[in-house]
């Protein structure tokens, strides 16, 4: 029986903690025939060279395309998407996998997209429904939603977004958030385990800042005045960890070096594997910033978070979560409501991103959906309705 060629798209830190189990399970599987194509961040020294991590887990990629410009501008994010869209093109002519799997809403996603539509190859889209109304994220999602040909949804509100856009609902599939699969399949690090692998201490008292440019904003890092000015004011050790590859991350970057500098209790990591950082947030007294995490994987360790500014606007999320806007006296109050018996209150709430068990769920959905023109001629149910 022919192996099922099945193609995964990997370009940052930020979808390798959605992939590292459906990777797992997809190369361990006898009838699929596993080709990773890593690409972007993955390859940059400049943000941590993330892609070696998969050669550690055993998963070597099978193509690498260098597409990330070492620019901190919107025309360099502009031209990263075009340059990736060569490399993909060739790779992909002549890989010609039966599905595509494409994930969440990085800009750099656009790029196996636009290719995987023009070579006619069916794709799987991982996180498509989901709202970020201050980033193009939002509109990036959307638009590999619809072209798209097979959807793992994150949250059952998300599934439904995806079908009101038009989507077959035999396509949609509330598979919950992959992130979640390391907490119920791999132990994470003890505190003291935790501590010798950074080399500093993390206790009850430690806030992780995680936050990244809001990429509508014409000044991607405005909102970022009021975060520092915040932390400022906050005696706690604080742990920054880098942002993402977007325009204005390395102007963050730069203001969180000289920040660090001046603060004895503060440090800095270019990057955390998705285990490592799990245990970190496990461990420590709340997350602020603009990150998903704080959104996703927060929740079911029981971790407050105070989520900063617009970037994750409308976003799905559980008690957990407080929404602030961006002025430092908002941040310092959310932090404040930050006390022991908050975090008390959201032990054991359920989390609206699933229960661990996505990988599974998306591996079997990949390996048995029939291929062929039922799977790549989608039909517009709003124009059904109308």
């Amino acid at each position: 029986m022919k192996k099922r060629k099945i193609a995964v798209v990997t370009t940052s830190r930020a979808d390798a903690g959605h992939l590292h189990w459906i990777l797992k399970d997809l190369a361990a599987h006898p009838q699929v025939d596993l080709r990773l194509i890593s690409m972007g961040a993955h390859l940059s020294p400049e943000f941590g060279h993330t892609g070696r991590e998969w050669h550690e887990k055993g998963l070597r990629p099978n193509a690498t395309i260098e597409c990330l410009l070492s620019s901190d501008t919107d025309v360099g994010m502009a031209k990263t998407i075009g340059v990736a869209m060569m490399g993909l093109a060739d790779v992909l002519g002549e890989m010609r996998p039966d599905i595509l799997l494409i994930t969440a809403d990085r800009y750099e996603m656009l790029a196996p997209a636009a290719v995987g539509l023009a070579l006619r190859i069916p794709m799987a889209h991982i996180e498509g429904g989901e709202i970020s109304e201050g980033a193009i994220d939002d509109a990036v999602r959307n638009a590999l939603t619809k072209m798209s040909h097979l959807h793992f949804a994150c949250t059952r509100r998300a599934r439904e977004r995806i079908i009101e856009m038009g989507e077959e609902p035999w396509r949609v599939h509330f598979t919950g958030s992959p992130s979640l699969d390391q907490l119920r399949r791999e132990r994470l690090l003890t505190r003291e385990q935790l501590e010798r692998e950074l080399g500093v201490a993390v206790g009850q008292k430690t806030v992780v800042v995680v936050y990244h440019p809001v990429t509508l904003l014409r000044d991607t890092t405005r909102e970022s005045a009021a975060l520092f000015s915040a932390l400022s004011e906050v005696a706690a050790p604080l742990i920054f960890v880098y942002p993402n590859a977007d325009a204005g991350s390395r102007k963050l970057i730069e203001r969180t070096r000289k920040f660090v500098a001046r603060r004895r209790n503060a440090r800095i990591f270019v990057n955390l594997n998705h285990r490592v950082y799990l245990s970190l947030l496990k461990h420590s007294a709340v997350i602020v910033g603009n990150s998903s995490s704080g959104i996703i994987e927060a929740a079911s360790l029981g971790l407050p978070v105070v989520n900063v500014g617009v970037r994750q606007k409308g976003r799905d999320h559980a008690a957990n979560v407080l929404d602030v806007p961006a002025s430092a006296s908002a941040i310092r109050k959310g932090l404040a409501q930050c006390m022991p018996s908050f975090r008390a209150a959201v032990q054991g709430i359920e989390n609206p991103y699933g229960d661990g068990h996505a990988a599974e769920k998306i591996v079997k959905l990949l390996t048995t959906v029939s291929l062929g023109e039922s799977l790549l001629f989608k039909k517009n149910m709003l124009a059904t309705q109308s």
